[in-house]
Order: C-alpha cells, then sequence, then structure tokens
C-alpha cells in the first residue's frame, strides 16, 4: 500500500507530539521511487547535487535549471513524498521579485516547498516568498553556500558568542514564516534549544537528537559517496563497494564464458535460421 505524502500542518505538530519526521537527499528518478517506498516522510533534491552528482568542490556553480531538472526527476519517482525544492546560490539573493519567480518555479515544476540557506539577512526575502504563498523551509549553521566565508566546512555556534548570534538568526528566519528550518553542523545543545523557542519545526544535520526531524543524504547512508565522510553520518550500508563487487563479477564471467547463459539469450526458428546460410 502506497505512503500518504505528509503535510506542512503534520510537520508542524512534531513540536507537539514528539514524533521524528525523516528526510533523505536525493536527485533522480530511481532512487526518489526507493525512498517513496521507504518509510521517510520528506525528499531534498539538494543543491549537493554540485558535489556528489557533479563532482565539484561546492556547491555554489549549481545553476537554478540544474536543479530544476533534478527536482522534476524526483517528483516524477515519488509522487507520495514531500518534496523539498532547495534554491542555489544567486537564485534568491539578487532580488525579492526573483527569489519569488524562481521558488515559483520549484513549485510549478513539483515541490511541495522550497528551502532557502541563509541568515538574519535573508530574512525578508523569506518572508516576500512565503507572503507569496510559497512554503519555505530555512536553513543555517553550516550553509554550504557560503562556507568559504566561514573558513570551509567547519561546525558553527560554539562559542557564547557564535551560538547567541545563530539563536538570533533561527528566530529572525523562523518570525518570517518558515514552517520548518534546517540546523547543520552545530552544537546538539544549541540545536536543542533553537528547537524550544523557536515555532517552526527544526531539523539536524549534525544537529544532535533533539530537534523535529532529521536529514542525511542517501549517498552517505549507503556508503556509496566515499569522497568525504562527515563525523555526523552514519553508514547503514557499503554499497559503493559491493557495487565494484558487482561490477567484476560481471566483467570475470564475460572473460570465463560463463555470462550470457542460455536463459539470457534469444532464440529463432531453426529453420529461419538455416535460410542465412
Amino acid at each position: 500500500m502506497a505512503k500518504t505524502k505528509i503535510t506542512i500542518p503534520q510537520i508542524l505538530e512534531t513540536k507537539q507530539n514528539g514524533k521524528k519526521f525523516k528526510m533523505i537527499t536525493v536527485y533522480d528518478y530511481p532512487m526518489a521511487g526507493i525512498v517513496d517506498r521507504s518509510a521517510a516522510e520528506l525528499i531534498l533534491v539538494g543543491d549537493s547535487l554540485g558535489m556528489v552528482i557533479q563532482g565539484k568542490d561546492s556547491t555554489v556553480p549549481v545553476e537554478f535549471e540544474e536543479e530544476l531538472y533534478h527536482l522534476k526527476l524526483v517528483r516524477r519517482g515519488a509522487p507520495n513524498t514531500f518534496v523539498v525544492g532547495d534554491m542555489p546560490f544567486l537564485s534568491y539573493q539578487v532580488n525579492r521579485d526573483e527569489a519569488i519567480r524562481n521558488a515559483g518555479t520549484l513549485l510549478k515544476a513539483g515541490a511541495d516547498c522550497v528551502k532557502m540557506e541563509g541568515n538574519i539577512k535573508i530574512a525578508d526575502t523569506v518572508k516576500a516568498v512565503v507572503d507569496a504563498g510559497i512554503p519555505v523551509m530555512g536553513h543555517i549553521g553550516l550553509t554550504p553556500q557560503t562556507a568559504a566565508m566561514m573558513g570551509g566546512f567547519k561546525v558553527q555556534g560554539k562559542s557564547s558568542e557564535a551560538a547567541e548570534k545563530l539563536m538570533q538568526d533561527a528566530i529572525a528566519i523562523d518570525n518570517a514564516g518558515v514552517f520548518a528550518m534546517v540546523l547543520e553542523c552545530m552544537p546538539a545543545a544549541l540545536c536543542k534549544l533553537i528547537t524550544e523557542r523557536v515555532k517552526c519545526a527544526t531539523i539536524s544535520v549534525g544537529g544532535g537528537g533533539d530537534c523535529n526531524g532529521h536529514n542525511l543524504n542517501a549517498y552517505d547512508l549507503l556508503g556509496i559517496f566515499d569522497k568525504f565522510v562527515p563525523k555526523f553520518v552514519k553508514q547503514y550500508a557499503q554499497m559503493g563497494q559491493q557495487m565494484v563487487d558487482v561490477f567484476d563479477t560481471w566483467c570475470q564471467e564475460i572473460d570465463n564464458g560463463t555470462f550470457p547463459e542460455e536463459k539470457h539469450c534469444f532464440t529463432m526458428n531453426d529453420e529461419d535460421l538455416k535460410r542465412l546460410y
């Protein structure tokens, strides 16, 4: 039996009922279909596709059209899962009208909401998008689009001053009208405090266990992406190596003549075959 797509009110209810929702990051039709058959309620089509799929060093080069393309693939593969479209770098920073237009384009392509990275400085833009009738998920802490300004991919909010700034960011983004907010690479105690103070649901990406939901990348969970493994990732399989083993076995069977077997081959009538000689 197909699962029923979770709604924004149900996501917000996790603030009271304590149920944790789960979001998995994927980028294509077959992986989306697998997540659609799982218990995960949300899919993020992340601009992390720049690093995971395209092999780039950051998410910054990802174009809006590339995000849109992958979003459409995921939407087709996961009709029963809440899909989050990521807003790539410069798709919402230039001006509010462009932010609304791009966010609306993602919704028209099948996104159930859009995700916008940024601190208190983008609160007005977030509010403009929300006021246009577009659901927004915020994202604070380690924000990959601006990681270079933070000195790289590092934990954020470890000092009292940095933690206070992140608290201000969280409250500003919450007041802008987001229904949920990703807290990435932040101390668990700080994320717990933010979760208690904001109205929106919070999502942990390396933010401890007290947020209302959790997000990890499918390629990390499955052990496929091996360029680096973040501290907050638990790999539940080593499918990258399993895939190499499968490819090697196939190559070996071709070399030793055990593939293809008769059951893998098509036949034709003997009389028709004789006419060819």
